[in-house]
């Protein structure tokens, strides 16, 4: 999409191969099916044994951000996002900050997703280090997205099928364990928590669990790609949050029932909030449920980053085409179809980023502390952009005050209160790389009014 203050974006076109199976596929891949076996035990303390409910909260929290870009994708099919609607919705100059910040998400959340899958893989096979693993899995799924986005989405295919089907087995051995020998927990605690309800402690919790769901916006992504129509990735997106919450809801719910520990008893121990799920796994079910969980989450990690790789390359493409970033970015490969050079150099921010943090002891502590605040702030300047398209730029007899402006609204407030829970470290890497995008922009517009004059 063009402006007229701004020269035309090079004509780079991306070929629609994608179906409504592929495009959930890939929204689902980035999410995980499941996700939160990495932070159960720290939900479950944190909310005082309401997990469930906090999986509630968040899939309605995240459900406005799914809204807005169900409304944003159907008035711009375009590449690149939150970067596109931002850029229709609220002007260039916002378009590219909504870009920039979303960018400091989509290039670290593969680095550590394939960061997740060495530490498992390593874990198994102690004997390979694992940045071996982590580097081996980045050169793996790279090679994938570089035959193209059909090939990627089919072994994307195969690899979910197998997370679900892990998925599956783990409630249907926990049903039979509950029948047969009770749970430990009260039927209600899940959603009602032990020792008393705290409104607090669930609310607080949401804000970490919200994380669990970055990844379904990827859909967006693949707009250009899409057959069928916008309609189709809206309806993706949709559809993609309200299975990952139902997933969430019921594995949180069975696990803290089969749970052996109170939500007291690891508050007081968080060096056993990490493992907790495998934790309650190994005692409720058996050891080769463990193992299972275990191949599973690292071989769906990888795969996760596969998917996010793919949504980076999309935005840089999309970015570039735009004359955000350098024009080589934005060619597309006339054999395969897809923006090799984005994917390229994601691809090597994103081993850099990985194989550092695989070398270091703390090194998934500070990744994981950064990556998720761009993604919260490009949500945040979604919420305006429904806001300024459909109530400001092009306000007419179909404007809904509840759709176009209520719900973004509340959209918006929920993105600021989990922002102001973040980790103080990940506000202060958000202002500095927002500060940075200030000035590149600050550069650009410079730049312009220089070959103008």
């Amino acid at each position: 999409m063009t402006t007229a203050q701004e020269p035309a974006a090079p004509t780079g076109e991306l070929r629609r191969t994608l179906g409504f199976r592929d495009l959930v596929v890939y929204g689902l891949l980035f999410i995980a099916p499941m996700a939160p076996v990495g932070v159960f035990g720290a939900l479950d303390a944190g909310s005082h044994g309401a997990v469930a409910l906090v999986y509630v909260a968040a899939t309605v929290a995240m459900a406005f951000t799914a809204f807005s870009y169900a409304l944003m994708v159907r008035v711009v099919p375009q590449a690149g996002s939150v970067f596109a609607y931002a850029r229709a919705g609220l002007g260039p100059a916002p378009g590219f900050i909504a870009g920039w910040m979303a960018m400091l998400d989509y290039l670290l959340i593969p680095a550590v997703a394939y960061l997740f899958s060495g530490i498992a893989l390593h874990a198994l096979i102690p004997s390979v280090s694992q940045w071996v693993f982590t580097a081996i899995a980045v050169v793996v799924t790279t090679a994938l997205n570089m035959r193209g986005v059909r090939a990627a989405a089919l072994v994307g295919f195969l690899v979910l099928a197998m997370e679900i089907a892990v998925l599956l087995v783990f409630v249907g051995s926990a049903i039979v364990v509950l029948v047969r020998h009770g749970a430990s927990r009260g039927l209600a605690s899940p959603f009602t928590g032990q020792g008393g309800f705290s409104g607090t402690a669930v609310l607080g919790a949401v804000s970490v669990a919200v994380l669990s769901y970055l990844g379904f916006d990827a859909i967006a992504a693949f707009a250009e790609e899409a057959s069928g129509g916008s309609g189709r990735v809206a309806r993706a997106v949709l559809f993609c949050l309200v299975l990952a919450g139902a997933l969430f809801i019921t594995q949180t719910y069975l696990a803290a029932l089969l749970s052996q520990q109170s939500a007291a008893a690891l508050a007081a121990d968080p060096a056993r909030q990490s493992s907790a799920f495998y934790d309650v796994v190994e005692a409720g079910i058996g050891h080769w449920l463990h193992q299972l969980v275990a191949v599973s989450k690292a071989i769906g990690a990888a795969f996760a980053a596969l998917a996010g790789q793919a949504a980076a390359g999309r935005l840089l493409f999309a970015m570039a085409r735009d004359r955000r970033l350098p024009g080589a970015l934005s060619k597309v490969d006339a054999t395969s179809g897809v923006p090799r050079r984005a994917l390229l150099v994601n691809a090597v921010v994103t081993l850099v980023a990985a194989v550092w943090a695989a070398r270091r002891a703390d090194g998934l502590d500070r990744l994981v502390s950064v990556v998720d605040i761009g993604a919260l702030t490009a949500f945040a300047l979604l919420h305006l952009s429904v806001v300024g398209w459909f109530a400001v730029r092009n306000r007419d007899a179909a404007f809904s005050v509840v759709k176009h402006l209520v719900v973004p609204v509340l959209g918006l407030a929920v993105t600021i209160a989990v922002i102001v829970e973040a980790a103080r470290t990940a506000q202060w890497v958000g202002l500095i790389w927002l500060a940075l995008g200030l000035a590149v922009l600050v550069a650009q517009r410079g730049g312009r009014s220089m070959r103008a004059a």
